[in-house]
């Protein structure tokens, strides 16, 4: 028998986002009332748990999907959602825990994430602003070399939609002068993540899949059949997914060891204007560093910067994330500095030791994945899809995942205190010339 002691709301995860106060409905989705029997049952209402329940009540699967709030209340409606390339870690990791003919597989997936969106968007006519282009930078000279093995990387994977940029070719697209270079990348880009997410859910339904919002899980019991329990209901499935990521709590112990909850901050100023916004980023891509505590940003529909990062591993939020945050923007575009800050907001981003994606099963019938470590806009929808696969019948491609060994954090009860002075160390590096 497995409990939860999910992570209690702050001031910061309580916020008004950008997202939530320029969304689209969300469809109805009641809270649980009684007992009742699915054949696969879902532990999670983000882009994982959506995706999974949208391939399988396209396969003709009874599917319940339980989200603790409103759908897409975790990660997946508060990110800065940009839809990047490949994985985090890069494909050295990959190879390093794979070989190479494996890596190449998992490349192909992350390929096919993005392609997903796009497929989704068009079937089900979501309106989620999606826009392709990303611009990866480099804060210092020394980190120039990285920019080129990424490129030579994507290039051996088969990639041929990423170029490099000079200073002065960066500067032409990018309004500021912090960055020494770029990889320009034409097949990675954005799009509004709460919206997107609304729009799957609306897909869920019509495909006739069934969604409880604001009902949170307290205990999952493994067996034959598993039993998920909630203070409203419960659902008996012969199939579960795990799928709340950065949001599992202690729900499933054994999951927990392996993923860290990490928050990450963003905020998003008022309108800048077409013109003004234009100006700042020319093409209207998506922006991120290389720094090991990156910063990311974009402009939105309606022209603000939505700027991010500072992430936090001591799970102390700051007082006021909105003054916090205002120096990072200013020292990325100082000629924002008569523009207010509308929306301040936090979330937690989900990531493993390695910074490769986690997945498996617990027993023969409950399947997870987790930990995309910043790169769940694509991932998160693909691995949902892979697991749908698996559960009717074709585990091939999710079993590539599933032989990646995910150590668990060190320091036990001590491992965040123990990450965060670890931390320190990156911070400085990324502070060195």
């Amino acid at each position: 028998m497995l409990t939860t002691a999910a992570p209690a709301p702050t001031s910061v995860l309580d916020q008004l986002s950008y997202y939530r106060a320029s969304a689209s409905p969300a469809p109805d989705c009641p809270p649980l009332a009684g007992d009742e029997a699915v054949d696969v049952c879902i532990v999670g209402g983000g882009f994982t748990g959506l995706s999974a329940a949208l391939e399988l009540a396209k396969a003709g699967l009874s599917v319940r999907v339980l989200e603790a709030g409103p759908v897409a209340w975790g990660a997946s409606g508060r990110n800065g959602g940009q839809i990047c390339t490949g994985f985090s870690k890069g494909m050295g990791a990959f190879e390093h825990a794979l070989g190479k003919e494996a890596a190449r597989d998992a490349f192909k997936v992350a390929e096919e994430a993005k392609a997903l969106i796009v497929e989704r968007v068009d079937a089900y006519n979501i309106d989620c602003d999606l826009t392709w282009g990303y611009l990866l930078t480099a804060p210092k000279p020394s980190q120039l070399r990285y920019l080129i093995d990424d490129c030579e990387e994507l290039a051996d994977y088969g990639y041929d939609k990423a170029t490099l940029l000079d200073k002065a070719q960066l500067h032409e697209r990018l309004a500021t002068s912090v960055y020494h270079g770029a990889v320009a990348d034409k097949g990675a880009g954005h799009l509004h993540t709460l919206n997107y997410a609304h729009g799957l859910a609306r897909a869920v339904i019509a495909e006739g899949g069934a969604i409880a919002a604001h009902t949170p899980v307290v205990k999952v019991e493994p067996g034959a059949k598993v039993k998920v329990v909630t203070a409203t209901g419960t659902v008996t499935a012969g199939q579960a997914i795990i799928a709340c990521n950065g949001y599992l709590g202690k729900l499933m112990p054994h999951l927990d060891a392996k993923v860290m909850a990490v928050a990450s901050y963003v905020v998003a100023t008022a309108p800048l204007g077409a013109e003004r916004a234009k100006a700042l980023i020319r093409d209207n891509d998506a922006v991120g560093d290389v720094n090991f505590v990156t910063d990311y940003f974009r402009l939105t529909a309606d022209t603000r910067l939505l700027f991010g990062g500072r992430c936090a591993y001591s799970g102390i939020d700051p007082k006021d994330l909105a003054a916090n945050m205002r120096p990072r923007v200013l020292s990325v575009f100082p000629q924002l500095c008569d523009v207010k800050i509308d929306y301040a907001w936090g979330g937690y981003i989900g990531i493993t030791y390695n910074r490769l994606p986690d997945a498996g099963r617990i027993g023969p019938n409950i399947y997870y994945a987790q930990g995309y470590s910043g790169q769940g806009v694509a991932l998160a929808g693909m691995f949902g899809k892979l697991m749908a696969e698996a559960i009717a019948g074709d585990a091939g491609r999710f079993d590539v995942f599933t032989r990646i060994r995910h150590a668990p954090f060190p320091g036990g009860p001590l491992r965040r205190p123990a990450l965060t002075i670890g931390m320190l160390y990156y911070r400085l590096r990324d502070m060195l010339a």
